[in-house]
């Protein structure tokens, strides 16, 4: 790069790039690091640049503006300002470099990872009330001073000493796993100690289904009590396997009523994926049935408070309990749904697809439902006894 002198007369007819060449840098005498770029092109104007080094010794390049913009005293006092302010960050970028070995758990959770999760987490909540039995125990320590058998002796005096489930002593771990991951990955610290820490996995998954006989009684009590409205809310949910906050948020800008299609927005939908979702004749009874259709903008609305419905769980114990029904959640209308479908011979795919399960091996948990159509469909290859009705080949 050649260094001139920037004089009048350099800045009014020096600034060309020579012929032959697409561009050439022009270095300001007395000032490194201050340059003008020049183009070949007939509508490029000369323009300056700052060259500044990274913390890992390359190059940068800060664009200050052309020639018409910045007279060069006004280029140099630009470039001064953005020197010192490129060297008060890397300053602070090496006290934040060194104070990960001396900051508390405390301090990391309350500083970056509260912050980080309050923007991205709707679980944020949980894992605040999770914190309350972490920060007590490991709150003190700096993150580098965490061990993984003192965390496991902690995972077992969960069980032992405060009685917790095994599931939900799981979820401090996760979480406080979750904790270190955030801390290795912004590189505050170089590896996750509590990586292989095992979990006590046990299987409390409840997998509870509505019967013929149970869907009948129960839906013969949502149709007939009516009381405030719930009962259309719990209907919309069996009718369209839909979660309940997706339900709940359902506005009717959503839905299409005359190719029965509702939309579920990213913001409603736990994937964070908008999808559409078809809605049957029993849905459509149900919509057809609300009185909140150009009266308001939520589909499902509580009639004695005129607001949007928050819970349906004390209503839903009233009818489930009218319905002579037990142990029944207000979720597994959704796994009631998907069961009507699994054992209607419906694939796995479609289900899939209906629920909005992003990872096909959460639909699977319905694959043993439909054991009887995949024996018939298995039935039609039998070679020796042919089913009842079956002819041979």
């Amino acid at each position: 790069m050649p260094t001139k002198t920037f004089t009048p007369a350099f800045m009014a007819t020096g600034l060309v790039c020579p012929a032959g060449m697409k561009k050439i840098e022009y270095g300001v005498d007395g000032d490194p690091g201050l340059f003008v770029e020049c183009r070949a092109s007939q509508k490029s104007v000369p323009t300056w640049y700052l060259r500044l080094k990274n913390e890992k010794g390359t190059n940068i390049y800060k664009k200050l503006g052309t020639i018409k913009d910045l007279s060069l005293t006004q280029a140099q006092k630009l470039a001064k300002m953005l020197r010192a302010e490129h060297a008060s960050a890397a300053k602070q970028g090496d006290a934040a470099a060194a104070a990960p070995a001396e900051m508390t758990l405390d301090v990391f959770v309350r500083d970056h990872v509260n912050p980080h999760n309050a923007m991205r987490k709707r679980s944020h909540g949980r894992d605040l009330q999770l914190y309350h039995r972490i920060g007590p125990k490991f709150g003190h320590l700096k993150l580098t001073e965490i061990r993984r058998r003192e965390v496991q002796v902690f995972h077992n005096e969960l069980v032992q000493v405060d009685k917790l489930a095994p599931a939900s002593a799981d979820h401090h771990i996760v979480y406080l796993k979750r904790i270190l991951n955030l801390a290795q990955q912004w590189e505050f610290l170089e590896k996750n100690v509590l990586a292989k820490v095992p979990l006590m996995k046990v299987d409390n998954k409840v997998e509870r289904y509505l019967s013929a006989e149970e869907t009948q009684r129960l839906v013969a009590v949502l149709t007939t009590d009516l009381a405030y409205g719930a009962s259309y809310a719990l209907l919309f949910l069996l009718s369209t396997g839909a979660r309940l906050n997706e339900a709940l948020q359902a506005k009717w800008e959503q839905v299409d009523l005359e190719n029965a299609i509702w939309r579920i927005p990213a913001s409603n939908s736990k994937s964070k994926k908008s999808r559409a979702v078809p809605l049957n004749d029993s849905a459509m009874w149900v919509l057809s049935q609300l009185w909140t259709k150009g009266k308001h903008d939520y589909l499902f609305v509580n009639e004695a408070t005129n607001k949007p419905w928050v819970t349906l769980t004390r209503a839903w114990y009233r009818l489930r309990a009218k319905a002579g029904i037990e142990n029944l959640r207000v979720h597994d209308l959704r796994h009631s749904f998907a069961s009507f479908l699994a054992n209607a011979g419906q694939s796995l795919l479609l289900i899939q697809q209906l629920l909005g399960h992003a990872d096909p091996r959460t639909t699977l948990r319905y694959a043993h439902l439909s054991g009887e159509k995949l024996k018939e469909a298995a039935n039609e290859a039998s070679v020796i006894v042919r089913p009842s009705g079956s002819k041979a080949a």
